[in-house]
Parts: C-alpha cells; sequence; structure tokens
C-alpha cells in the first residue's frame, strides 16, 4: 500500500529506533512462553508427579530454580518492554515531528489557488488529527500487529513442542478469524473514509462560525449557525456510528471464535489427558498460554479497523505533503538587485480563473516613483490586476514586467520583498502592534516603527492606548476599528520600505481629514524611492495621482490624470459628479 510505502519513507531519521523497537517487541513476546514452560515444569515434577513429594525433598533447589526463572524472565520481558515502548515513542514523535514541519512548510509555500480551494477547517484536521492517526499507527497499530504475529507464532511453536495433535486441534479455528477479519476490512475502508470528510466538514464549520462570530452576532443568526453545526455534527456523529455497527457486527464473530479455543482445548486436551498423551504439566501451559493465540485473534479485527482510519487520514495528509506549488522560481530567472526601480509594465496581459475571463487584454506602463490609481465599478478585475505584479497569480497570457524583466523571471521572493501590499481586509496577529508593524523585518528600530505609524495616521492613537506599541491585539485585531486597523496594516506595508507600494481600497475606513493627511504623506515625507498604487473607491483618494486607471469587465476604459478625465467625461466623470454632490446641485 501507498500509504504504508509513505509512512516508511518519513521514517528515514528514526528508521534504526522503530526497527531496533520491532526486534524487541518480538523478543518481549517470544518471552511469555517462558512463564508457562516453567509452570509446566513444576507441575510436572513437583504436583502431579506420583514422585512429588520424593522429588520435593530430593531437589528444592530445582524447584526454587524453576521459581527464580519464572520471576527472572518476567522481570526482563519487563525491561526490554518498557525500553521498547520508549523507541517506539521516539521514533514515533521523531517522524510526526518531520511530516508536520514538512506539512506546514509545504503549505506556507503554496499558491493562492491552493487556498481558494483548500478551507482552513479541512487543512486543520490534517494538521492534528490525521496527523495523530499516523502516529497512532507507528506507535500502537504495527507495534500491535508485530506483537501479536510474534506472540501467536511463538506460542503456537510452542504447543507443537509439547504436543502436535492439541497443537493442530488449536490452529483449526485460525482460518475461521482471517475469513472474519477479510470481510470486514472490505467494508471498512469506505467508511472510515467517510468519517474522515464529515470530520472535516465539522471542524471548518466550527473554525467558521469561531472566525465569523461578529458577523453572526451582527445579523442574529446564532440560531441559524447552531442548527447548521448541528447538521454537521450529526453527520460526522452518523458516520461514526456506521463505521462502528460495521466492526460491531464482526466483532462478536471474532470474540465467538476466539472464546471456542478454550472448548477445544478442554475436550481436546481432556481426551489427551484420559490417554495420557498430555501431562498436567503440559495441559496446564497450553491452557495458561491460550491466551497468547485467543488474544491476537480478537485484537487482529481492532488493528484492521485503526489501519483503514490510518489509511484514509494518510490519503489526506498526502495530498497535501505532495502538493507542489505551480508559482516557483524558474531554473532560468534572472539575478536582480535585492532592491528593485519599481517600473511596472503590463503588455496584452490575458487572465482567467477557473476558465471566467477576469482581465483582457491590460496594457499601460508605470514608472519608477509614480503614484497610479486603479478605479472601476466592482467586478472589474482591480484586485486580479494587482495580484499579478507580486505572482500571486500568474497570466494566462502576455507579459507583466517589473524592472523590464517578465515577473516569471526574478526570483519570487526578491519580488515579493520589493512588493508591499496593504488591503482593506486587514489581517493582525495576536501580537503587541510594534510586532505588527514590523512583521515584514523583525529586526526594526523602535524609532523606524514610530515613524512608520506616524506616516500612516496611527501613531496618536496608539500612544492612547494603555501599554502604546506594547499593547496586545486580540486575533485578527479585535479591539481596533476597522480605520485603526487598516492604519497599522499601511504603517507594516511601509516599514520594510518597498520598491512597490500597493493599496487596496486602505483608506476606506478612515475620515477624510485622515486620509488627506496620509496622502500628504506617502507623496512627501517617505525616505525611499517607491512607485505608489493605489486601488480606489473615493475620487479623494486617486485625484492626486500621477495617472488613473478605468478598468471596465476586465478592460483598460480609460488612462488619463484627473482633470484629462473629467474633460472626457465617462466613468470617472460620473463617480466624481456623484460623490462631490454636483448632480444633486444641478438637480
Amino acid at each position: 500500500m501507498f500509504q504504508l510505502r509513505w509512512l516508511w519513507k518519513n521514517m528515514e531519521g528514526s528508521r534504526r529506533n522503530y526497527i531496533l523497537a520491532l526486534m524487541l517487541s518480538v523478543f518481549c513476546n517470544a518471552l511469555h512462553i517462558a512463564s508457562p514452560y516453567f509452570q509446566s515444569a513444576i507441575i510436572d515434577r513437583y504436583i502431579s508427579n506420583e514422585n512429588a513429594i520424593q522429588n520435593l525433598q530430593n531437589d528444592t533447589a530445582g524447584l526454587w530454580l524453576l521459581i527464580a526463572g519464572m520471576v527472572g524472565f518476567t522481570l526482563i520481558r519487563t525491561i526490554f518492554q518498557y525500553t521498547c515502548n520508549m523507541y517506539y515513542e521516539k521514533a514515533s514523535q521523531g517522524m510526526i515531528y518531520k511530516v508536520r514541519t514538512h506539512l506546514f512548510r509545504k503549505i506556507e509555500n503554496q499558491d493562492m489557488e491552493f487556498y481558494d480551494k483548500y478551507r482552513t477547517g479541512d487543512l486543520m484536521t490534517r494538521l492534528t488529527g490525521d496527523l495523530d492517526m499516523v502516529r497512532h499507527m507507528v506507535s500502537w497499530v504495527i507495534k500491535g500487529i508485530v506483537e501479536s504475529i510474534a506472540l501467536f507464532t511463538a506460542s503456537m511453536v510452542y504447543f507443537f513442542t509439547i504436543d502436535v495433535p492439541t497443537a493442530l486441534c488449536i490452529l483449526t479455528i485460525t482460518p475461521v478469524i482471517f475469513i472474519i477479519t477479510r470481510l470486514f476490512s472490505r467494508k471498512a475502508g469506505p467508511m472510515y473514509r467517510n468519517v474522515r470528510d464529515r470530520q472535516s466538514a465539522l471542524n471548518t464549520a466550527a473554525q467558521e462560525n469561531i472566525s465569523g462570530n461578529r458577523v453572526v452576532k451582527a445579523f442574529a443568526r446564532e440560531e441559524f449557525e447552531k442548527k447548521k453545526f448541528r447538521e454537521k455534527d450529526e453527520a460526522y456523529r452518523d458516520a461514526n456510528v456506521n463505521a462502528a455497527n460495521v466492526w460491531l457486527k464482526y466483532q462478536p464473530m471474532i470474540d465467538i471464535a476466539a472464546g471456542s479455543l478454550g472448548v477445544i482445548l478442554l475436550v481436546a486436551g481432556g481426551m489427551f489427558i484420559i490417554e495420557r498423551h498430555l501431562t498436567m504439566g503440559q495441559y496446564v501451559a497450553i491452557s495458561t498460554l491460550l491466551w497468547a493465540v485467543s488474544m491476537p485473534m480478537r485484537n487482529m479485527g481492532s488493528y484492521v479497523n485503526d489501519l483503514y482510519r490510518f489509511m484514509a487520514s494518510a490519503s489526506k495528509i498526502i495530498e497535501i505533503y505532495y502538493a507542489a506549488p505551480m508559482i516557483v522560481d524558474r531554473n532560468d530567472s534572472e539575478e536582480t538587485e535585492e532592491h528593485l526601480n519599481g517600473d511596472i509594465e503590463f503588455k496584452n496581459v490575458y487572465f482567467s480563473i477557473d476558465g471566467k475571463p477576469i482581465l483582457n487584454n491590460i496594457s499601460f506602463h508605470i514608472k519608477p516613483g509614480e503614484t497610479v490609481a486603479v478605479m472601476g465599478a466592482t467586478g472589474s478585475g482591480k484586485t486580479s490586476l494587482i495580484n499579478l505584479i507580486p505572482r500571486f497569480y500568474d497570466a494566462d497570457s502576455g507579459e507583466v514586467l517589473v524592472d523590464g524583466i517578465n515577473v516569471k523571471m526574478h526570483k519570487v521572493n526578491t519580488l515579493r520583498k520589493n512588493i508591499s501590499i496593504a488591503t482593506q481586509d486587514v489581517l493582525l496577529y495576536s501580537d503587541t502592534i510594534d510586532s505588527n508593524i514590523a512583521f515584514g523585518n523583525s529586526s526594526l528600530e523602535e524609532a523606524y516603527v514610530k515613524k512608520c505609524a506616524q506616516l500612516a495616521a496611527a501613531h496618536q492613537f496608539i500612544t492612547q492606548l494603555p501599554l502604546q506599541y506594547d499593547t496586545i491585539v486580540g486575533e485578527r485585531g479585535v479591539g481596533l476599528s476597522g480605520g485603526q486597523k487598516q492604519r497599522i496594516s499601511l504603517a507594516r506595508a511601509l516599514a520594510v520600505k518597498p520598491a512597490v507600494l500597493i493599496l487596496d481600497d486602505t483608506t476606506s475606513a478612515v475620515d477624510m481629514e485622515t486620509e488627506a493627511y496620509i496622502q500628504e504623506s506617502l507623496s512627501e515625507k517617505l525616505d525611499f524611492p517607491c512607485t505608489k498604487i493605489i486601488i480606489a473607491q473615493r475620487i479623494s483618494s486617486a485625484h492626486n495621482a500621477d495617472k488613473i486607471i478605468i478598468l471596465d469587465n476586465g478592460r483598460v476604459a480609460d488612462i488619463g490624470t484627473h482633470d484629462e478625465l473629467i474633460a472626457r467625461g465617462g466613468y470617472y466623470k460620473q463617480i466624481y459628479d456623484l460623490q462631490s454632490g454636483a448632480e444633486t446641485e444641478a438637480v
């Protein structure tokens, strides 16, 4: 099975410990036959033997030696079992640490398209519950299977050395167990894949509701969301019940088959003792060790159960483990300077998502240091356009050039380090305001962090907070207003001194006076050269731009300055009249 090959591949670095643990498992379980062996010798020589009293009087040392052997081998087995368990734990934890680190690295390096496809709750399930199932497979299931095989084999070999007919009678029940287990395994696989999918859907529903709790409360939709979550929970419960019912259907059959071993031994063993084909000590030894044959048979169903759980979880992990991002450094990519100039050009760019056209034949040029505004109706392609510059997505055709070089020929890391984006929907981490602003460069001096906050009109409200820049913001910036979060986001974008600064409607939640202050700061107070691209809805955000690009249904409808676009009429003039109140005054 591919999942087991993948598991072995990821055991690299822990294989020596794991193989040693498996060998110790075999050795420890083989030692289980020691106690019955000594018991048999004690019974046949010192209890059931017709000369038992004389043997006890004449060979007391032999009795103590057999007792010491029982205690000694039990102690040795206990010590080795402890050592074995430690090696299993060390190997499984080492393997899981390696896989979890690899998975997180894979997720971090994925394209935006990957995040469009996978839900957060599903990814969290793969990083937690699915990985726990993989560790359970390594540290418990494989261990249990090896121990069961070793115990069963050692016991049957020992039984054959005692008495072949008795051993054959016991062995006759084995094929029945394997047939039942095989029937169970055919139905278990699909059931546990369904359980895994329902768990992922449940986690996603919980994650989305916790993240969006403010929206839920704002629309008073608590009862609706509770009902929706309950439906997911019921689906998960039903999937677990159905899977459990399959196991419960076959478990009694396995238990009955395993339990019948005692009846077989009682009948066959009793007859062989009567016929003096089997001694009392041998019968007691076999009876004492009979659990070592029945227990592996009983456990085999549970191990098959867990095996299919593992396969369902491992399949989901492997899907992410081998996922490869499409946007990566090309082998022939050019080595560019660490700091770019910020020259941007689109040449006949076409872009679509899932076959739906978004941008159609886009062409324009932005010189280094220019401020360019991009405007257009909702859905005109503004955000898609700016996503092509840092290569969050790749154009279907045409060229996006930065400093005269196609973005596909830039090193992705170098390109993105030179481009800062501040969006309308701000994500702040549960950390201090200082750390959030210095997110792009954690070595920034405190004075420069404050300077960036001043440029973004954030310094004043930050100094009014109880701990100022050391104030811990809640998850996603809970506790701050929309405008405050946007200003911190802008300060964070400025802190890395980007060659290109992209503002995606960043000042939508601030007042006009604050917006004017931010525009003045960006145009006159920056201490580094920077090309600025502003996605705007307000005329006030765009009128001072060197160039304004109007998008309409994914096409460039017009390009010009504020005065040029007003003179030509069209979309920009309509928005200007609407926002300035000119139309109302005319009426």
